[in-house]
């Protein structure tokens, strides 16, 4: 099993990696697959209109997590990792004004997105709770081609059919040609290390590096970093109410604020550390909701926890470097790829352990491993950090993601500093194991109820006046 740190930590926009990230890039496959020739077109035809329709979670909370509007940048060739947030709603405009989209290399397809963009939460598609099926049409309404894609978290896309072959491939987790260290499980990642001697990081950077050079490596992964640290940046220097209906005021800056003056000051403050952890985790997660640029690690909904524990790393310890903070990714991503694998980080399909929880452990991982930590010490970080957010909901209010979502990555960034922490005080051996503990979130999102999978129609959702 190999998932790169690539797919794991992607550069994209908010609010939502599985409900804004994931339904752009669908739309973007859709125009690709209309221009190919993987598709039975009949003669003579001409694609000339398209339709959407959003089902499951997508339905549910679409409107909240700027689903539709997703969509519709998708569907006008732009991309997650490339749209200009300050442009976007400059181009939706223009499409509810003029009712069609024209994408580069296409011509000019009707699309309303009043009419042509569904909210069907009648109807849940069978492979995954975030659904969409896209539609391409001749001009007299008749169905040409049509693809049902799914949003499977962390802004991963896949069709049906994608979708239908990953679960049987991932019923085998053993070891996987490919790459030097194809650890599928956290088990066979110690084993691996144990007998090569290398670090998880080290094990990491050769299977990055079995498709690129070293350097190639590095630059991508100071580029993420740079997009997390500036989205840490452009938080702390925003205030103001967050889009939505809410009212949600901006709280990072001001707390930010605060904690500078007691820096000066040399005031001592117990919590010192908790709360720098906590507003570098709300400033991301604050441009988040706002729909600014961030990183889904492993998604957007837990954006923060990660780039506010490499924040703390910087902050407190003064041999962190540059090399530290690529060590630390590298790790990270290891650990997100084996619960990915095993379980799931969608929100929509285990709660909002499978996203907080798996970011808690992920960081708790990364930090453990720059702060000296063994394989086995990294590990028992990890299952740590998720085994304390075992069956925590995905409730959020009104659809947005801001209540509990912005908090809910502070308390996961404590966490994960915690269990970092508590690991590094023991030798590895613990009761435990990270890959019983992905077990356990994994059933524990089965079992759960839909109303607590990001469909708000339970928990804080419909128990504010609110929402």
């Amino acid at each position: 099993m190999f998932l790169s740190v690539f797919d794991v930590f992607k550069i994209g926009i908010g609010p939502s990696s599985s409900h804004t990230m994931g339904p752009m890039t669908a739309a973007n496959r859709f125009l690709d697959l209309i221009q190919s020739s993987d598709w039975p077109r009949p003669r003579g035809a001409e694609v000339k209109a398209l339709k959407v329709s959003l089902h499951g979670s997508l339905a549910y909370t679409g409107i909240g997590h700027g689903t539709g509007r997703a969509v519709i940048l998708g569907l006008t060739g732009e991309r997650a990792d490339l749209v200009d947030p300050d442009r976007m709603d400059g181009l939706i405009a223009e499409v509810e004004r003029s009712g069609q989209v024209h994408p580069p290399g296409h011509p000019a397809y009707r699309f309303n997105p009043s009419a042509d963009l569904t909210y069907d939460k009648k109807v849940t598609l069978p492979g995954h709770a975030n659904g969409m099926n896209l539609f391409a049409l001749d001009g007299d309404g008749r169905v040409l081609l049509s693809q049902i894609y799914y949003s499977i978290g962390g802004g991963f896309v896949v069709t049906d059919m994608e979708l239908e072959a990953m679960r049987k491939a991932g019923k085998d987790t053993k070891p996987q040609k490919g790459v030097p260290y194809p650890f599928a499980t956290a088990e066979q990642m110690l084993e691996m290390a144990e007998k090569s001697g290398k670090s998880i990081a080290q094990m990491k950077r050769a299977n990055e590096e079995a498709s690129m050079s070293r350097e190639e490596l590095d630059a991508g992964l100071d580029r993420i970093w740079a997009a997390m640290t500036s989205c840490v940046d452009r938080g702390l220097r925003s205030d103001g109410i967050m889009p939505g209906g809410l009212n949600v005021r901006r709280r990072a800056r001001s707390i930010h604020d605060k904690l500078h003056e007691e820096w000066r000051s040399n005031r001592v403050n117990p919590l010192l550390a908790n709360d720098w952890l906590s507003v570098y985790a709300m400033a991301v997660n604050e441009e988040n909701a706002a729909g600014g640029r961030v990183v889904t690690a492993p998604t957007n909904g837990a954006a923060g926890v990660v780039p506010a524990t490499i924040r703390y790393y910087l902050h407190f310890h003064e041999d962190a470097d540059q090399n530290g903070i690529r060590d630390y990714l590298l790790t990270a991503a290891a650990i997100g790829g084996i619960i990915k694998h095993n379980a799931s980080i969608s929100g929509a399909e285990v709660g909002c352990q499978g996203e907080v929880g798996s970011a808690a452990a992920m960081a708790a991982a990364g930090l453990a491993a720059v702060l000296g930590g063994t394989p086995a010490q990294i590990e028992n970080a990890a299952e740590i950090a998720l085994e304390h957010h075992l069956g925590m909901t995905c409730d959020p209010v009104a659809g947005l993601v801001q209540v509990p979502c912005i908090e809910r990555n502070a308390l996961g960034a404590v966490k994960a500093v915690t269990a970092a922490s508590l690991a590094l005080k023991g030798d590895g051996n613990h009761f435990v194991p990270l890959d019983a503990c992905i077990e356990t979130m994994r059933q524990t999102g089965y079992d759960m109820s839909e109303k607590y999978k990001e469909t708000s129609t339970g928990g804080l959702a419909v128990n504010l006046v609110e929402c």
